[in-house]
């Protein structure tokens, strides 16, 4: 998937040269990580000695951004209104799990062939778990929440959810969903499945889903999952062997805005477009949200020079390299190549597409495809 369309408009930070930050279209996750670096971007880490930013524009329908620590709001765009959310579902999903009284992480889990037939007939994204494998509940944590797997969800539904049969187990375990959604006071969040691929009933708003995301950061398992980029696992086949499964973080945030430490991306044909995003520097962190991000068909490799330009308006230290930020994990192109990428494309020309913006093996999918 290509990243969206951007652009820009002009904002003065006090003390600074007038900086430029980006108003983006979003067409696949990677963009909406833009999106959402546009609004950590806008001010969010900013110290006292800057004056307030102009607000973050942002094209996606809904967002929300708060102070993790404090609670207070820093950003908000139609934050209570009801939406699909897609697989950031699946943060609750995670939470659900871990929640669990006695949970053993190594407890081991065989997948059923129910699982790769529910991911083929509603087209869904995958782990891609092997029928027969017998996968540990930490693996199928990383599962859920890297390539944003709907055969590993449905296979923690039917393992944590009680009942005779596995429609009974699954049912429960949508309870216990929504359970844990009034406890937390989510008064606008309902789940009507365990990844997000609902039937009409599975809501939140960028409110409620930071606020889930807040609470379930609280685990040092759910942060240290949704903190990987990719990992490799071992896991039991069923002849008794074993076989690597290599997953990839659809969250593209983390490897493109310093600080970056989950949490979740989401897609569908209702939903359109979704992030829920964390971020921590100077020891201050940041938790937010947009959903229903629309998609552009004129996305070009310039949205990470502009992705640079947004870093460079949050002053400090990055937490990366401890080079002025701005500068750290961004890439330095030769003269001739910027040149390049800047030059107006040719009427009629198909974009290029990045590697960075390519979609994941398994996980980032376009709309057509839930996940």
């Amino acid at each position: 998937m290509c990243a969206g369309s951007v652009r820009t408009r002009k904002a003065s930070i006090q003390g600074q040269k007038t900086l430029k930050t980006p108003t983006l279209g979003v067409r696949s996750a990677v963009t909406v990580a833009f999106t959402a670096s546009a609004v950590l971007a806008g001010g969010l880490f900013a110290g006292q000695a800057y004056a307030a930013p102009a607000v973050p524009t942002i094209t996606a329908q809904g967002g929300f951004v708060m102070n993790n620590g404090t609670g207070a709001t820093l950003y908000g765009k139609t934050a209570d209104t009801r939406r699909s959310t897609g697989s950031t579902t699946k943060i609750m999903t995670a939470k659900v799990v871990l929640a669990q009284k006695g949970l053993n992480l190594d407890a081991k889990v065989t997948i059923d062939k129910a699982y790769s037939d529910y991911i083929v007939a509603k087209n869904a994204s995958s782990a891609r778990l092997i029928v027969g494998d017998k996968v540990t509940v930490r693996q199928l944590l990383y599962g859920l929440m890297l390539p944003s797997g709907c055969d590993a969800a449905y296979a923690l539904a039917d393992k944590f959810g009680t009942g005779t049969t596995r429609a009974a187990r699954v049912k429960s375990f949508i309870g216990k969903m929504n359970t844990e959604a009034k406890n937390l006071g989510l008064k606008n969040t309902r789940f009507d499945s365990f990844d997000g691929i609902g039937n009409g009933q599975n809501y939140s708003t960028p409110r409620d889903l930071t606020k889930l995301a807040s609470s379930a950061m609280k685990n040092s398992t759910f942060r240290a999952v949704v903190a990987t980029k990719s990992t490799q696992q071992k896991v039991t086949t069923k002849t008794g062997g074993y076989r690597y499964m290599t997953w990839t973080n659809t969250n593209k945030l983390l490897s493109t805005y310093s600080g970056a430490i989950g949490v979740k991306t989401g897609s569908g044909p209702e939903a359109k477009y979704c992030l829920v995003f964390a971020a921590t520097r100077n020891g201050k962190t940041v938790i937010g949200t947009v959903l229903a991000s629309s998609s552009e068909r004129t996305g070009r490799p310039t949205s990470r020079s502009c992705w640079t330009t947004a870093s460079r308006s949050n002053p400090g230290p990055s937490s990366r390299t401890g080079e002025p930020e701005g500068r750290a994990g961004a890439p330095r192109r030769r003269p001739a190549l910027r040149a390049r990428l800047r030059a107006p494309r040719t009427p009629g020309a198909r974009p290029r597409r990045s590697a960075a913006a390519a979609p994941a093996a398994a996980g980032t999918q376009p709309p057509g495809r839930r996940s």
